[in-house]
Protein backbone atom coordinates (compact mmCIF):
# COMPACT_ATOMS: atom_id res chain seq x y z
CA UNK A 1 0.00 0.00 0.00
CA UNK A 2 1.08 3.56 -0.70
CA UNK A 3 1.90 5.55 2.42
CA UNK A 4 -0.41 8.53 3.02
CA UNK A 5 0.90 11.93 2.00
CA UNK A 6 2.61 13.53 5.01
CA UNK A 7 1.01 16.55 6.64
CA UNK A 8 3.56 19.07 7.91
CA UNK A 9 3.09 21.96 10.31
CA UNK A 10 4.94 25.16 9.33
CA UNK A 11 5.23 27.66 12.18
CA UNK A 12 5.18 31.30 11.11
CA UNK A 13 7.95 32.34 13.50
CA UNK A 14 7.98 35.91 14.74
CA UNK A 15 5.08 37.71 12.98
CA UNK A 16 7.11 40.94 12.93
CA UNK A 17 9.80 39.27 10.83
CA UNK A 18 9.98 37.52 7.47
CA UNK A 19 8.68 34.18 8.78
CA UNK A 20 5.09 34.70 7.60
CA UNK A 21 6.29 35.81 4.15
CA UNK A 22 8.62 32.88 3.51
CA UNK A 23 5.99 30.47 4.85
CA UNK A 24 3.31 31.93 2.61
CA UNK A 25 5.59 31.76 -0.43
CA UNK A 26 6.52 28.15 0.29
CA UNK A 27 2.92 27.03 0.83
CA UNK A 28 1.80 28.88 -2.29
CA UNK A 29 4.45 27.12 -4.37
CA UNK A 30 3.39 23.66 -3.25
CA UNK A 31 -0.36 24.19 -2.82
CA UNK A 32 -2.26 21.26 -4.25
CA UNK A 33 0.68 18.82 -4.27
CA UNK A 34 -0.46 15.22 -4.22
CA UNK A 35 2.37 13.83 -2.09
CA UNK A 36 2.49 16.30 0.81
CA UNK A 37 0.35 18.95 2.50
CA UNK A 38 1.72 21.87 4.46
CA UNK A 39 -0.38 23.78 6.99
CA UNK A 40 0.76 27.08 8.48
CA UNK A 41 0.54 27.41 12.26
CA UNK A 42 0.18 30.86 13.74
CA UNK A 43 -1.97 33.94 13.48
CA UNK A 44 -4.07 34.23 10.36
CA UNK A 45 -3.77 38.00 10.50
CA UNK A 46 0.00 37.63 10.10
CA UNK A 47 -0.33 35.22 7.17
CA UNK A 48 -2.91 37.42 5.44
CA UNK A 49 -0.60 40.41 5.76
CA UNK A 50 2.32 38.39 4.35
CA UNK A 51 0.29 37.28 1.34
CA UNK A 52 -0.60 40.91 0.69
CA UNK A 53 3.02 42.06 1.05
CA UNK A 54 4.15 39.46 -1.47
CA UNK A 55 1.29 40.09 -3.86
CA UNK A 56 0.47 36.39 -3.98
CA UNK A 57 -2.60 35.30 -5.91
CA UNK A 58 -3.77 32.75 -3.35
CA UNK A 59 -6.70 32.22 -1.01
CA UNK A 60 -5.95 31.75 2.70
CA UNK A 61 -8.21 29.14 4.30
CA UNK A 62 -8.54 28.66 8.05
CA UNK A 63 -8.62 25.01 9.08
CA UNK A 64 -9.50 23.58 12.47
CA UNK A 65 -7.89 20.15 12.18
CA UNK A 66 -4.81 18.51 10.73
CA UNK A 67 -6.78 15.97 8.69
CA UNK A 68 -8.37 18.63 6.47
CA UNK A 69 -7.65 17.68 2.84
CA UNK A 70 -5.82 20.13 0.63
CA UNK A 71 -8.13 22.42 -1.33
CA UNK A 72 -5.78 22.32 -4.31
CA UNK A 73 -3.63 24.84 -6.11
CA UNK A 74 -4.17 28.46 -5.18
CA UNK A 75 -5.28 27.77 -1.60
CA UNK A 76 -3.00 27.78 1.45
CA UNK A 77 -4.14 26.59 4.85
CA UNK A 78 -3.55 28.03 8.29
CA UNK A 79 -4.42 26.72 11.72
CA UNK A 80 -5.11 30.07 13.40
CA UNK A 81 -3.74 30.26 16.94
CA UNK A 82 -5.49 33.58 17.51
CA UNK A 83 -2.92 35.24 19.77
CA UNK A 84 -2.90 38.55 17.87
CA UNK A 85 -6.61 38.66 17.13
CA UNK A 86 -7.24 41.22 14.41
CA UNK A 87 -4.33 43.48 15.46
CA UNK A 88 -1.07 42.65 13.67
CA UNK A 89 2.23 43.72 15.21
CA UNK A 90 4.48 46.34 13.68
CA UNK A 91 6.84 45.00 11.03
CA UNK A 92 10.48 44.79 12.10
CA UNK A 93 10.04 45.61 15.79
CA UNK A 94 10.64 43.55 18.93
CA UNK A 95 7.21 43.02 20.47
CA UNK A 96 6.05 40.94 23.42
CA UNK A 97 2.84 40.02 21.55
CA UNK A 98 4.90 38.74 18.64
CA UNK A 99 6.94 36.65 21.07
CA UNK A 100 3.78 35.11 22.54
CA UNK A 101 2.45 34.38 19.07
CA UNK A 102 5.71 32.66 18.05
CA UNK A 103 5.85 30.54 21.21
CA UNK A 104 2.19 29.52 20.92
CA UNK A 105 2.67 28.34 17.35
CA UNK A 106 5.67 26.24 18.37
CA UNK A 107 3.70 24.69 21.23
CA UNK A 108 0.71 23.85 19.02
CA UNK A 109 2.83 22.35 16.25
CA UNK A 110 5.00 20.35 18.65
CA UNK A 111 1.97 18.92 20.42
CA UNK A 112 0.51 17.87 17.06
CA UNK A 113 3.77 16.11 16.16
CA UNK A 114 3.98 14.36 19.52
CA UNK A 115 0.40 13.16 19.12
CA UNK A 116 1.29 11.98 15.59
CA UNK A 117 -1.28 14.25 13.99
CA UNK A 118 1.41 15.64 11.69
CA UNK A 119 4.53 14.00 10.30
CA UNK A 120 6.79 16.81 11.41
CA UNK A 121 7.26 20.52 11.93
CA UNK A 122 9.10 23.13 9.88
CA UNK A 123 9.94 26.19 11.94
CA UNK A 124 10.21 29.80 10.85
CA UNK A 125 12.68 32.21 12.50
CA UNK A 126 11.97 33.66 15.94
CA UNK A 127 13.38 36.68 17.75
CA UNK A 128 14.91 35.80 21.11
CA UNK A 129 14.26 39.23 22.65
CA UNK A 130 10.56 39.00 21.78
CA UNK A 131 10.34 35.47 23.14
CA UNK A 132 12.03 36.54 26.37
CA UNK A 133 9.72 39.56 26.62
CA UNK A 134 6.82 37.10 26.43
CA UNK A 135 8.15 35.34 29.53
CA UNK A 136 10.09 32.43 28.04
CA UNK A 137 13.50 31.73 29.54
CA UNK A 138 14.70 29.53 26.68
CA UNK A 139 17.75 30.51 24.67
CA UNK A 140 16.02 29.53 21.46
CA UNK A 141 13.99 27.04 19.47
CA UNK A 142 16.05 23.98 20.32
CA UNK A 143 15.87 24.44 24.07
CA UNK A 144 12.13 25.13 23.89
CA UNK A 145 11.51 22.01 21.83
CA UNK A 146 13.58 19.97 24.28
CA UNK A 147 11.37 21.01 27.16
CA UNK A 148 8.17 20.43 25.20
CA UNK A 149 9.23 16.91 24.24
CA UNK A 150 10.97 15.96 27.49
CA UNK A 151 14.42 15.69 25.88
CA UNK A 152 17.56 17.10 27.49
CA UNK A 153 20.13 16.44 24.76
CA UNK A 154 19.71 17.57 21.17
CA UNK A 155 22.14 17.92 18.29
CA UNK A 156 22.08 20.07 15.18
CA UNK A 157 22.43 18.35 11.81
CA UNK A 158 22.93 20.59 8.80
CA UNK A 159 21.89 19.09 5.49
CA UNK A 160 23.63 20.36 2.35
CA UNK A 161 22.73 18.96 -1.05
CA UNK A 162 25.14 18.83 -3.96
CA UNK A 163 23.08 18.44 -7.13
CA UNK A 164 26.24 18.33 -9.24
CA UNK A 165 27.13 14.98 -7.67
CA UNK A 166 23.88 13.10 -8.05
CA UNK A 167 22.05 15.00 -5.33
CA UNK A 168 24.44 13.74 -2.64
CA UNK A 169 23.47 14.90 0.83
CA UNK A 170 26.20 15.97 3.23
CA UNK A 171 25.18 16.12 6.88
CA UNK A 172 27.25 18.32 9.17
CA UNK A 173 27.24 17.71 12.93
CA UNK A 174 28.76 19.77 15.72
CA UNK A 175 30.85 18.59 18.66
CA UNK A 176 30.30 21.98 20.33
CA UNK A 177 27.89 24.77 19.48
CA UNK A 178 27.07 28.04 21.22
CA UNK A 179 30.19 28.85 23.21
CA UNK A 180 33.35 30.84 22.67
CA UNK A 181 36.07 29.19 20.61
CA UNK A 182 38.35 29.04 23.64
CA UNK A 183 35.68 27.28 25.72
CA UNK A 184 34.79 25.00 22.84
CA UNK A 185 38.36 23.75 22.54
CA UNK A 186 38.49 23.14 26.29
CA UNK A 187 35.25 21.15 26.04
CA UNK A 188 36.65 18.69 23.48
CA UNK A 189 38.07 15.63 25.23
CA UNK A 190 38.47 12.03 24.14
CA UNK A 191 35.27 11.18 26.02
CA UNK A 192 33.18 14.00 24.57
CA UNK A 193 34.55 13.35 21.08
CA UNK A 194 33.62 9.68 21.26
CA UNK A 195 30.11 10.59 22.40
CA UNK A 196 29.72 13.16 19.61
CA UNK A 197 30.87 10.63 17.02
CA UNK A 198 28.48 7.98 18.33
CA UNK A 199 25.49 10.34 18.28
CA UNK A 200 26.30 11.57 14.77
CA UNK A 201 26.82 8.04 13.47
CA UNK A 202 23.52 6.88 14.98
CA UNK A 203 21.68 9.94 13.63
CA UNK A 204 22.82 9.10 10.11
CA UNK A 205 21.31 5.63 10.53
CA UNK A 206 18.04 6.96 11.97
CA UNK A 207 17.74 9.39 9.06
CA UNK A 208 18.15 6.71 6.42
CA UNK A 209 21.87 6.00 5.89
CA UNK A 210 22.27 2.27 6.49
CA UNK A 211 26.07 2.15 6.55
CA UNK A 212 27.25 5.65 7.45
CA UNK A 213 30.62 6.99 6.40
CA UNK A 214 31.48 9.68 8.92
CA UNK A 215 34.55 11.91 8.97
CA UNK A 216 35.83 14.07 11.81
CA UNK A 217 37.27 17.51 11.08
CA UNK A 218 40.65 18.42 12.51
CA UNK A 219 41.05 21.46 14.75
CA UNK A 220 44.47 22.78 13.77
CA UNK A 221 45.85 23.87 10.36
CA UNK A 222 46.89 20.90 8.23
CA UNK A 223 45.56 18.62 10.97
CA UNK A 224 48.33 19.79 13.31
CA UNK A 225 51.23 18.57 11.14
CA UNK A 226 52.08 15.80 13.62
CA UNK A 227 52.13 18.19 16.54
CA UNK A 228 53.90 21.12 14.91
CA UNK A 229 50.74 23.25 14.96
CA UNK A 230 48.97 21.75 17.95
CA UNK A 231 48.50 18.36 19.56
CA UNK A 232 44.69 18.03 19.79
CA UNK A 233 44.67 15.68 16.81
CA UNK A 234 47.28 13.42 18.42
CA UNK A 235 45.99 13.48 21.98
CA UNK A 236 42.22 13.73 21.53
CA UNK A 237 40.77 13.33 18.05
CA UNK A 238 42.78 10.40 16.73
CA UNK A 239 42.35 8.26 19.90
CA UNK A 240 38.60 8.91 19.79
CA UNK A 241 38.37 7.80 16.15
CA UNK A 242 40.42 4.69 16.89
CA UNK A 243 38.13 3.85 19.80
CA UNK A 244 34.88 4.04 17.78
CA UNK A 245 36.38 2.17 14.84
CA UNK A 246 37.38 -0.61 17.20
CA UNK A 247 33.71 -0.77 18.16
CA UNK A 248 32.72 -1.40 14.53
CA UNK A 249 31.95 2.05 13.11
CA UNK A 250 33.34 3.47 9.88
CA UNK A 251 34.86 6.81 10.86
CA UNK A 252 37.72 8.67 9.18
CA UNK A 253 39.89 11.40 10.57
CA UNK A 254 40.82 13.73 11.85
CA UNK A 255 40.98 15.28 8.38
CA UNK A 256 42.10 18.89 7.81
CA UNK A 257 39.08 21.17 7.90
CA UNK A 258 40.04 22.95 4.69
CA UNK A 259 39.36 19.78 2.70
CA UNK A 260 37.06 17.47 4.66
CA UNK A 261 33.84 19.35 3.82
CA UNK A 262 34.70 19.31 0.12
CA UNK A 263 35.30 15.55 0.29
CA UNK A 264 31.92 15.16 1.96
CA UNK A 265 30.15 17.25 -0.65
CA UNK A 266 31.46 15.14 -3.52
CA UNK A 267 30.26 11.95 -1.85
CA UNK A 268 33.25 10.51 -0.04
CA UNK A 269 31.45 10.86 3.31
CA UNK A 270 27.83 10.95 4.41
CA UNK A 271 28.56 13.18 7.37
CA UNK A 272 31.26 15.38 8.86
CA UNK A 273 31.66 16.14 12.55
CA UNK A 274 32.61 19.80 12.90
CA UNK A 275 34.54 20.55 16.08
CA UNK A 276 33.11 24.02 16.73
CA UNK A 277 30.23 26.20 15.60
CA UNK A 278 31.76 28.35 12.88
CA UNK A 279 33.89 25.59 11.40
CA UNK A 280 30.83 23.81 10.05
CA UNK A 281 28.59 26.85 9.60
CA UNK A 282 31.06 28.69 7.37
CA UNK A 283 31.67 25.64 5.19
CA UNK A 284 27.99 24.84 4.67
CA UNK A 285 26.70 28.37 4.22
CA UNK A 286 29.48 29.43 1.89
CA UNK A 287 28.64 26.54 -0.39
CA UNK A 288 24.85 27.05 -0.31
CA UNK A 289 23.45 29.65 2.07
CA UNK A 290 19.81 29.30 0.95
CA UNK A 291 19.91 25.54 0.57
CA UNK A 292 21.50 24.68 3.91
CA UNK A 293 18.85 23.61 6.40
CA UNK A 294 18.91 22.50 10.00
CA UNK A 295 17.47 19.30 11.45
CA UNK A 296 17.24 18.89 15.21
CA UNK A 297 18.46 15.43 16.13
CA UNK A 298 17.51 13.87 19.45
CA UNK A 299 13.88 14.99 19.49
CA UNK A 300 11.16 12.31 19.24
CA UNK A 301 9.62 14.37 16.43
CA UNK A 302 10.84 15.45 13.00
CA UNK A 303 11.85 19.10 13.04
CA UNK A 304 13.54 20.97 10.21
CA UNK A 305 14.23 24.67 10.19
CA UNK A 306 15.56 27.62 8.28
CA UNK A 307 18.99 28.63 9.46
CA UNK A 308 18.64 32.38 9.40
CA UNK A 309 17.02 35.06 11.50
CA UNK A 310 13.93 37.23 11.32
CA UNK A 311 15.48 39.85 9.00
CA UNK A 312 13.57 42.71 10.60
CA UNK A 313 15.21 45.16 8.20
CA UNK A 314 13.30 43.81 5.18
CA UNK A 315 10.21 42.36 6.89
CA UNK A 316 7.02 43.36 5.12
CA UNK A 317 8.80 44.60 2.01
CA UNK A 318 8.18 41.47 -0.04
CA UNK A 319 11.93 41.10 -0.63
CA UNK A 320 12.47 37.99 1.53
CA UNK A 321 13.81 34.97 -0.32
CA UNK A 322 11.92 31.83 0.72
CA UNK A 323 14.65 29.49 -0.57
CA UNK A 324 15.73 28.23 2.85
CA UNK A 325 12.15 27.66 4.05
CA UNK A 326 11.47 25.87 0.78
CA UNK A 327 14.51 23.64 1.36
CA UNK A 328 13.52 22.99 4.98
CA UNK A 329 10.02 22.02 3.88
CA UNK A 330 11.25 19.65 1.19
CA UNK A 331 13.72 18.11 3.65
CA UNK A 332 10.82 17.41 6.02
CA UNK A 333 8.93 15.77 3.17
CA UNK A 334 11.99 13.65 2.39
CA UNK A 335 12.55 12.63 6.03
CA UNK A 336 8.86 11.96 6.78
CA UNK A 337 9.20 8.20 6.06
CA UNK A 338 11.68 7.95 8.96
CA UNK A 339 9.37 9.48 11.58
CA UNK A 340 8.54 6.14 13.21
CA UNK A 341 12.24 5.39 13.64
CA UNK A 342 12.92 8.88 14.96
CA UNK A 343 10.17 8.48 17.53
CA UNK A 344 11.34 5.01 18.56
CA UNK A 345 14.95 6.17 18.93
CA UNK A 346 14.46 9.41 20.83
CA UNK A 347 11.15 9.24 22.72
CA UNK A 348 11.99 9.52 26.44
CA UNK A 349 11.29 6.47 28.53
Amino acid sequence: MTAPAPVLALTLGDPAGIGPEITAATLAEFAGSDDHHGIAVGDRVALDRAVQALGLDVEVRTVTGWDTPSAGAGVIDVLDTGVLGDRPVEWGAVDERAGRAAVTAIEVATRAALEQQVAGIVTGPINKEAVWAAGSEHLGHTEMLGELTGVTKQDTMFVVRNDEHGGHHLRVFFATRHMSLRKALDAITVETQVESIRRAHRALQVFGVDEPRLATAAINPHGGENGAFGDEEIEILRPAVEQVNAAGMSVSGPIPADSVFHHGLIGRYDGVLSQYHDQGHIAAKTYDFDGTISVTVGLPILRTSVDHGTAFDIAGSGQADHGTMRSAYLAAVEYAPFVAGIRAEYLPG
